[in-house]
């Protein structure tokens, strides 16, 4: 499903909701097997993209195992390792110009797939699988230098609690630091059958022991003193520049304010450099 399902900000009754609204509680009603399958589908089925993606030279992939079946993971270059995580929808080739600076700055870029997206494995996407895969992706780095996130990446590493983490510099590029308030809002505002959707999130809940009301990256930041940057578009239409303005206001944190540049295009964009640049050489 398209990540403007999750992130947009746009909202307005329209028929279109109404009619999403009536079809996905009548369909509950009828069928409730049925219709909670359809919605984890629906709900949890990011977007693979298909788009052909130049590697850069010297890219080596490598498959590992973690909870969440086989995550593909790409590294490029030498020394000591940086970890770069994807959002929603996206994949580890967005990543590829800011993995080439990191190796060209005498260090290892390791990005990955996140479950069921990429060339990872998996039916299904959300934030807890993310965190699961996150960890295990670490459980296999003896130490890591640092780590970059992407939007919904940015929740999945603040809400992480693994020891290889701790004390180590954040990049966080457009991050949802809302991100419980932004789903639920934006799945109510699809017109989406709010009874039905709790009964999937309930669902992850109990499998992975992970309650969605327990979710906040925002207040997971507040408490981390690692040093903290963050780069975000003003008009970013998928993740609130506002909570990253609140961020920013932290004293471990620094905020680059980018223009023009919206949720995507600023993970090709100088401004992320330069906050590499800060936490690298720091």
């Amino acid at each position: 499903m398209s990540s403007k399902i999750y992130f947009k900000q746009t909202g307005g009754v329209n028929l279109r909701r109404g009619f999403i609204n009536v079809a996905s509680r009548l369909h509950h009603r009828i069928a409730p097997a049925h219709a909670k399958q359809f919605a984890k589908k629906l709900l949890l089925t990011p977007v693979r993209s298909k788009k052909v993606i130049i590697e850069p030279e010297g890219l080596v992939r490598q498959s590992i195992e973690t909870s969440e079946g086989k995550i593909m993971t790409y590294r490029l270059g030498s020394g000591p390792t940086w970890v770069l995580g994807h959002g929603w929808s996206g994949s580890s080739s967005q990543f590829f110009p800011l993995m080439e600076y990191i190796a060209q700055a005498g260090y290892t870029a390791l990005a990955f797939d996140n479950p069921a997206h990429g060339e990872s494995e998996g039916q299904f996407g959300h934030l807890p699988g993310f965190v699961a895969a996150l960890d295990g992706v670490l459980e296999q780095q003896d130490a890591i230098a640092g780590i970059v996130a992407h939007s919904m990446g940015g929740a999945m590493v603040l809400e992480s609690r693994h020891l290889c983490l701790e004390s180590k510099p954040v990049l966080l590029v457009a991050p949802v630091l809302n991100y419980a308030e932004n789903l639920m809002t934006t799945v109510e505002r699809s017109g989406f059958s709010m009874k039905l959707f709790q009964e999937v999130i309930d669902e992850i809940a109990v499998s992975y022991q992970y309650e969605l009301e327990s979710i906040n990256p925002l207040q997971r930041l507040q408490l981390t003193k690692a040093r903290t940057v963050i780069v975000h578009d003003k008009a970013d239409k998928f993740a609130s520049f506002s909570e990253s303005e609140l961020a920013g206001e932290l004293s471990h944190v620094t905020l680059i304010a980018t223009e023009g540049l919206g949720h995507g295009r600023i993970l090709k964009s100088e401004q992320l450099r330069q906050g590499f640049d800060l936490l690298a050489r720091a």
